[in-house]
């Protein structure tokens, strides 16, 4: 199928099947979404931490690009900590004095 001026009709776009959701303990503000940021440093604000694959499970982000949202929010000043749940890397947020 052509379109009037020659050019070949583009191609339909094929959309995503959305991944599974589960839960993130996070608080929202009134009417506001909370942005996936905010999911990873709730996360991380948990007593236990969290490891890798709940918070590419709770953003839908690929392992490398949530690995590069943590080195985003060290370099924005969050002081991150990595340790070991279950022969798991975790991290968390260190609290602050």
């Amino acid at each position: 199928m052509t379109q009037q001026n020659g050019n070949p009709a583009p191609k339909p776009r094929r959309s995503r099947k959305p991944k599974q959701n589960t839960p993130v303990p996070v608080v929202a503000t009134a009417g506001k979404q909370p942005s996936k940021k905010d999911q990873v440093l709730a996360l991380l604000r948990r007593e236990n931490g969290a490891t890798l694959e709940e918070m590419v499970i709770a953003t839908a982000w690929l392992p490398h690009t949530t690995r590069a949202a943590l080195t985003g929010l060290r370099k924005a000043g969050h002081a991150i900590e990595k340790g070991k749940r279950d022969d798991v890397t975790c991290y968390s947020i260190k609290a602050q004095a």
